[in-house]
């Protein structure tokens, strides 16, 4: 008899539930200094936390955070780091 199971999607915001996991994601993330998957995982923390949140916290509106942390897209650094800040987390520099 031949079983079929039917798995989950595999969705990290389900992980991402405190500041600490957050904040070890993005590490690892700049880590392998990829910038196209430092927006990605901007954006899966954006959602984990709330989009409305984020971009109310942040200063932008919710339609500029969709798009600022959207597949191709280059936000400028002020951008990033006023996600960065409304996420609560922090950035900081290590020779």
């Amino acid at each position: 008899m031949n079983k079929t199971q039917k798995l989950k999607a595999f969705d990290i915001t389900r992980l991402l539930d405190n500041e600490e996991a957050m904040a070890e994601y993005l590490s690892q993330v700049l880590e392998d200094g990829d910038n196209a998957e430092l927006i990605r995982a901007l954006g899966h923390i954006a959602k984990a936390k709330g989009m409305a949140t984020v971009a109310r916290e942040s200063g932008l509106g919710r339609e500029s955070l969709y798009k600022a942390l959207s597949e191709g897209s280059q936000p400028r650094f002020d951008t990033i780091s006023k996600v960065i800040n409304a996420l609560g987390l922090k950035m900081s520099i290590h020779a």
